[in-house]
């Protein structure tokens, strides 16, 4: 009787062992590690454009337009003209590659390769776009009574104008620093500490 009891108790024994085995050797044998991508980066891929900061602005452009060896008194125009309007300054997420976001090996922190704003193209706001002042020429006043002048090439002008006013003003810096606020606070949110490169 006693026999079979520590036949019994030693088979109890073998089974504990090597339960305790399988639990414990995988923990000190093995290492774990994740190389998921994050999941943010199909978030931003949705977000596509982000715009970023915008800028008003106006100008005035003084056009001159001169007859060879004729006085301005006879031919000729010089005007004034007034134009307003904005330009967006966006960064695409649409095109991130996979390797945008990287994240470090403890999933501590996150490397984003963000890339460069730019710049939309003007957009005038035609109710504060007008013509300031005007001097022509006798005959240009007198051709001014039987058609009508046409003010595209002061709009194309004033775009262009503008267009240059918003790479100068440092609107792609203001911006850049706006898209890294809002992804440190996204990213951040999440738990990462967040270093920025240049997507190049």
């Amino acid at each position: 009787m006693r026999w079979r009891i520590g036949v019994v108790a030693a088979a109890v024994a073998a089974v504990v062992v090597l339960v305790a085995a399988f639990l414990v050797v995988p923990r000190i044998g093995t290492d774990a590690v994740d190389r998921s991508h994050p999941a943010v980066l199909q978030s931003l891929r949705e977000l596509s454009q982000f715009h970023a900061a915008a800028g008003e602005y106006q100008v005035v452009l003084d056009i001159e337009h001169d007859v060879r060896y004729v006085p301005d008194v006879l031919a000729g125009q010089r005007t004034l003209f007034v134009a307003a309007g904005s330009v967006n300054a966006y960064v695409e997420f649409g095109d991130l590659a996979d390797g945008a976001l990287k994240v470090s090996p403890d999933g501590e922190s996150i490397e984003v390769a963000l890339p460069t704003p730019v710049l939309d193209k003007p957009n005038l706001h035609q109710e504060r776009c007008y013509v300031f002042a005007q001097e022509r020429g006798l005959v240009d006043r007198l051709a001014a009574l039987v058609e009508t002048r046409d003010q595209q090439p002061f709009y194309v002008a004033a775009e262009q104008k503008i267009a240059d006013a918003a790479r100068e003003s440092g609107l792609v810096g203001r911006a850049e620093e706006s898209a890294r606020k809002m992804l440190s606070g996204m990213l951040g949110g999440l738990g990462y500490r967040v270093r920025f490169t240049d997507a190049g």
